[in-house]
């Protein structure tokens, strides 16, 4: 139940909180159960798995039961059956069995769905399933029943239900702890506190209140800034749930395709602000059916290269210097570097001429309408699943490293901010204008030399400890026009292996900015990802670091080592 709910009357406790409860203990109950008949598949002997399955049925009969949901609790109790059947040896845990155990999950979640939903109502296609099911069972454990095109229309229209079910009960069950709109107004009011807090010490210094007065400013902000971190922490949540929900999308897209690869899940217990979440979802998805379409091979082909024949795909988390660095990486054929290549030529986005690094080639990829694939299936192959992937991490402020070895393999690196409300920045100042780096991105400040200061253009190129270093004047990028002070200094900025310098007036140094949204207006300004307020009231613009290092390596033709 919500928080506190335990300090409830009974008469306060209502009808739409139980319902909540119960919506969310039985999408925990089939999610373990799919997990578990996954893994019951490689164990077929594994009597205490296949108990803990029964338990769970049993369990979610006996709650739907409790609560009248009827067809929840036959539909469980049928499932519950067959389970005691494969329990007592009468079926033998094989694979057939398991995929239709499988199904049985995911009707048994379109029942609860439907018969918790207003209009009450339960598909016949799914009562008649659990009416068959037992003579399914015995067809499924004899080899007999559907044909294989059969199967494969019925594998397509489950996936598609499957993932409609999850998306309809996670819109029902999102209010059941905490409402995330209600997390979101929170943390936006922390940040207004936040604001108010420094505006405030700002004030007490200039008007040169007394220490006491001052001291006790400073502990109503370390007080604060206490309380900012718990707001931040119920924010984050763990990757293991949207990580090993993709243990039945491998398993069920490598049998329709013929092929043979396992899910391995590393760092599942990092956490990530939920917002990360919500837009890795789809990222995700795209990019195991890109590595299971186009990256696993097939047994014998891997076989005859002298691979496992059962391939491997790896999600992995990590936290890395205040960031989350997200992984998805396959041990298949890998990237193509030479048709990435040939179809960016007859598309137009290079010139023949030009010398690209992998990195490069392989950002191409990214493109809309990008696609090598030489026919479309229904897994891939329209070229619109990798620009999906790219403008959801674009919208975290995250950046996409791609690495890969033909005949080897390909890794996707994602890398986040740990929070996507309130950074850790760097200040600085070009003439009148404010604006704020995020201080993960920045690796030093130096001077600008002074041959340099001469020169007025936009950019230019020093010389970093012997390395070139391309380098960008805000003042001219941004239009402030002005004339810049004598002495200037330049803010390295790095991202993704590159680094930048920022040419700039004044170096304010570190502060905290809660980000705020510039509004769809202003959606997509070059080199600017969000705003912020100052502690004097005035709006600064946060800088989008790898929009910048873009732009300087666009500018310049020498190429940073």
């Amino acid at each position: 139940m919500e928080k506190g709910s335990e300090n409830l009357h009974p008469e306060e406790i209502t009808l739409e909180m139980i319902l909540k409860t119960f919506l969310v203990e039985a999408e925990e109950h089939l999610s373990k159960m799919e997990e578990m008949l996954i893994a019951l598949e490689t164990e077929p002997e594994n009597g205490e798995l296949l108990h803990s399955i029964f338990r769970l049925a049993h369990t979610l009969k006996g709650s739907a039961g409790s609560l009248g949901f009827t067809h929840t609790a036959e539909s469980a109790h049928a499932v519950e059956d067959l389970l005691q059947r494969m329990r007592n040896g009468t079926l033998s845990v094989q694979s057939p069995l398991i995929t239709l155990l499988l199904q049985t999950v995911d009707y048994l979640r379109q029942i609860v769905s439907e018969e918790t939903g207003e209009a009450a109502t339960v598909s016949s296609i799914a009562l008649d399933f659990f009416r068959r099911l037992p003579l399914a069972a015995v067809e499924a454990a004899s080899g007999e029943g559907e044909g294989d095109s059969q199967k494969e229309n019925r594998r397509r229209e489950e996936t598609g239900r499957r993932e409609e079910d999850r998306h309809s009960w996670n819109e029902r069950t999102r209010t059941l702890r905490i409402d995330i709109d209600r997390l979101d107004r929170l943390l936006n009011l922390a940040g207004e506190v936040a604001i108010a807090q420094g505006r405030l010490g700002q004030l007490l210094e200039w008007k040169g209140k007394s220490e006491e007065v001052l001291e006790a400013h400073r502990e109503v902000s370390r007080l604060f800034v206490d309380l900012q971190e718990q707001v931040m922490k119920i924010r984050m949540v763990p990757l293991s749930p949207i990580f090993r929900q993709h243990l039945r999308t491998v398993r069920d897209i490598t049998r329709s395709q013929g092929k043979s690869a396992r899910l391995v899940i590393e760092g599942g217990d990092v956490e990530v602000d939920t917002t990360v979440i919500e837009h890795m979802k789809d990222p995700l998805l795209h990019l195991i059916r890109n590595a299971l379409d186009h990256g696993i091979e097939s047994p014998e082909r891997r076989k005859a290269l002298g691979k496992d024949p059962c391939g491997r795909v790896v999600l992995r988390a990590i936290h890395d210097a205040g960031s989350i660095v997200i992984q998805i990486e396959d041990d298949g054929a890998g990237l193509n570097r030479r048709r990435i290549l040939e179809k960016a030529l007859s598309k137009g986005m290079v010139s023949g001429g030009e010398e690209l690094s992998d990195e490069e080639i392989y950002r191409f990829i990214f493109e809309p309408g990008f696609s090598t694939a030489e026919a479309v299936t229904d897994l891939s192959g329209r070229g619109v699943g990798m620009d999906v992937v790219r403008r959801s991490i674009d919208a975290l402020r995250g950046t996409i490293a791609v690495e890969s070895q033909e005949g080897k393999g390909t890794r996707l690196t994602f890398r986040f901010p740990l929070t996507l409300a309130i950074i850790d920045g760097f200040a600085i100042g070009v003439g009148t204008e404010n604006y704020i780096l995020p201080l993960d991105a920045v690796s030093e400040c130096l001077e600008l030399p002074r041959e340099e200061s001469a020169n007025s253009n936009d950019d230019g190129v020093i010389s970093l400890r012997g390395k070139p270093l391309p380098y960008l004047r805000l003042r001219n990028l941004f239009r402030l026009g002005g004339s810049a002070p004598r002495r200037e200094s330049v803010v390295v900025v790095k991202s993704a292996g590159r680094e930048a310098g920022l040419v700039v007036d004044v170096l304010h140094g570190e502060m905290q900015a809660v980000i705020k949204s510039l509004g769809k207006i202003f959606q997509g300004l070059p080199g600017i990802s969000g705003s912020t307020i100052l502690g004097d009231g005035r709006v600064a613009l946060i800088l989008d670091i790898p929009g910048l290092l873009n732009e300087a390596m666009r500018r310049q033709p020498v190429r940073v080592g």
